[in-house]
């Protein structure tokens, strides 16, 4: 689809890119990697056309639909929601010439059998399959699911825009994105604005219904879910695994070993070259032999170890003071902006060596319990700070209010007292701002390195309860690994809001859900509170449609207390809806057959305008048999759950 022929990029004379080649296939979901600075954005704002290559070409074929979402963006909209999102569905007369267009092309092409064939045929149906759904009522329905699995409530829909903080309105610009089902969606840390429901709709949405994605993320979790093969960014050069992250940083680990051994055995073979040469230069009986070698030692190409980064992270937590049995404890504890309530009644302990996560979708209260903690923000109830408490707070914003105009080495400098002034090259050392790096102002760090700075501040003084509010935003995966393994083997106390669920999996022991004004707490692990949310999240479901409805419903528990009668009829209610899943995947699958016979006849050149058109049909029909099967699916867990 997409080919990269021959690029480099430099900037300021420094190449990031040399004669970088590979290909962007259709149906590829692909994880741009590498460490912090090696050209990720990079080359997301090259394929989008944004940034042009000092060398080289992108092939973007005709016609085809590239969507991109930066980091960061200017966002100046002026509408409500629901009416910003739906601007994504404005343009059907230019969609539809468009797709009169491609299909005069096809009509006139006899490559039958060629790729660019086959994804012509591809960039019609889909664009065939936008147009169908935006003349349908469908196009609200789907703007609704989206903003919904974006984390927005229907009361939202109706807000301005200029209502919500920068990542909600992120999201809004996601949700047109999605919408719009571009050939390829280029994404860069598209879960840094989102929370874990939210993050867990979006790996669904990329792997059921986008095309071609291209993405940039640190969360270990989501691009496993997603993607299917991995470009690592190196050095300047990239290096191709047609496998997901995982299993490319096993495949990563073994080029490097071979490369080294490669490099070791060529070097001794150099050596004991020169050691001849050396040794006999001078007898006649060995003149031919001699110059053979130097001849020999002249063709050599010198093997090269891809450059790896051997600075050591050793990020390490000072001894923890010993503080009272129970750093933290609520009671009643309830916070209110006028007539909006975040939470009420809120009781909890935090025992002394705890690790306990706080989760919930943005905006449920995490940061604002944090803040009560700390006593920035004032509130109802009763919250106790334990005997000898000495708390470490790292806030979702402490990079960016890092003094811009000072140095590293002044940023640190400036707050170290006693005898860590003398050790604070070290300290900057250890995070990677060695040498020249100290002396960088922080106005030119990237998110990364402030990130890093800020959690410099942390470590100057002993603390016992480490309070961390979204501590890996902007944190490549390695500094996230050992970031984890420094709390791990914190002796304190530490909460921490988060939502990368490969973080927290393995570092705490206890989940606190804000949701809905209320604060549930959760034993065990991340994944264990996840499986458990899923049924809960079907039984909020189902709440929220009575509410929205204005029905009374009543919801029978699995109590022990219901009737023969009403046993009887559940047991009738589930073999229903299993039957009606069943009937639901046989649809699903049959349709699927027959998509897959129309594609083959087209892929063989059957040029058929009623061909076409039972294609998009087909496709339509395999869209609603997919939403049925959804509805059959939920339908069975609720009656299992009730």
């Amino acid at each position: 689809m997409i080919s990269i022929q021959d690029l480099s990029v430099e900037f300021n004379s420094t190449a990031i890119f040399k004669d970088v080649n590979y290909v962007i296939n259709k149906k590829d979901k692909i994880a741009l990697v590498g460490k912090n600075g090696a050209g990720k954005s990079t080359m997301l704002k090259i394929i989008a056309g944004l940034l042009e290559p000092t060398t080289g070409v992108v092939a973007i074929p005709k016609g085809l639909t590239i969507g991109y979402l930066p980091q960061q963006m200017n966002l100046t909209d002026v509408r409500t929601v629901i009416e910003e999102v739906r601007t994504v569905f404005g343009h059907l007369e230019e969609m539809k010439a468009k797709l009169d267009s491609l299909n005069t092309e096809l009509a006139e092409r006899t490559d039958y059998e060629s790729e660019a064939y086959q994804d012509l045929i591809e960039r019609i149906s889909n664009l065939n399959d936008i147009i169908l759904l935006e003349q349908s009522e469908n196009s609200e329905a789907e703007m609704e699911k989206t903003l919904l699995g974006l984390g927005f409530l229907r009361s939202d829909f109706t807000r301005n825009t200029s209502e919500f903080s920068g990542g909600w309105r992120m999201r809004i610009e996601l949700a047109k994105l999605l919408l719009q089902r571009p050939d390829v969606l280029l994404l860069d840390e598209p879960t840094n604005h989102l929370d874990i429901e939210s993050i867990q709709w979006l790996e669904s949405f990329l792997k059921q219904k986008a095309n071609v994605v291209v993405l940039v993320s640190h969360d270990r979790a989501f691009i496993d879910n997603v993607t299917n093969r991995t470009i690592e960014i190196s050095c300047g050069k990239i290096y191709d695994y047609q496998v997901n992250y995982s299993k490319y940083v096993e495949l990563h680990a073994e080029r490097i070993e071979q490369q080294r051994r490669a490099y070791e055995n060529q070097q001794k073979q150099i050596q004991d070259t020169e050691r001849f040469i050396e040794r006999f230069r001078y007898k006649a009986t060995k003149a031919v032999q001699v110059q053979s070698r130097i001849k020999q030692l002249a063709k050599i190409e010198e093997i090269e170890v891809d450059e790896v980064d051997n600075s050591r992270l050793s990020l390490k937590f000072p001894p923890a003071p010993r503080s009272g049995d129970y750093p933290i404890i609520c009671e009643g504890l309830s916070k209110s902006y006028g007539d909006h309530l975040v939470f009420a009644n809120v009781d909890l302990i935090v025992k002394r060596g705890e690790k306990v996560a706080l989760v919930g979708k943005n905006g449920e209260g995490k940061s604002t319990f944090v803040k009560c903690i700390m006593n920035e923000i004032p509130y109802d109830g009763v919250l106790k700070i334990g005997h000898n408490v000495k708390i470490g707070y790292f806030a979702q914003n402490q990079a960016s209010l890092l003094n811009e105009d000072l140095t590293v080495f002044d940023t640190i400098d400036f707050v170290a007292t006693g005898d860590i002034r003398t050790k604070i090259r070290d300290i900057l050392g250890a995070f990677m701002f060695g040498g020249e790096a100290s002396e960088k102002k922080v106005k030119v760090l990237s998110g990364g390195e402030r990130t890093r700075l800020a959690m410099i501040r942390l470590l100057l003084e002993p603390v016992n309860l480490l309070i961390l509010d979204e501590p890996t935003n902007h944190l490549d995966m390695r500094t996230k690994d050992i970031l984890k393994q420094a709390i791990k083997d914190f002796d304190g106390t530490v909460i921490v809001v988060s939502h990368d669920r490969d973080f927290l999996d393995g570092l705490v022991e206890k989940v606190y859900e804000f949701g809905g004004g209320r604060v549930r707490e959760h034993l065990g692990g991340i994944y264990d509170f996840l499986q458990n949310k899923q049924i809960e999240s079907l039984k909020e479901l189902e709440r929220q449609k009575t509410v929205e409805n204005d029905r009374q419903e009543s919801v029978v528990e699995n109590s022990g207390r219901l009737s023969y009668e009403e046993k009887k009829e559940h047991e009738r209610q589930v073999r229903k809806a299993e039957k009606k899943l069943k009937e639901a995947e046989d649809t699903v699958a049959r349709l699927e057959n027959e998509l897959k016979e129309i594609e083959s006849r087209l892929a063989a050149g059957e040029v058929d305008n009623e061909l076409f058109a039972a294609h998009g049909e087909k496709q339509k029909e395999l869209d609603a048999a997919m939403e049925a099967w959804e509805e059959a699916t939920m339908e069975l867990e609720q009656l299992s759950i009730t």
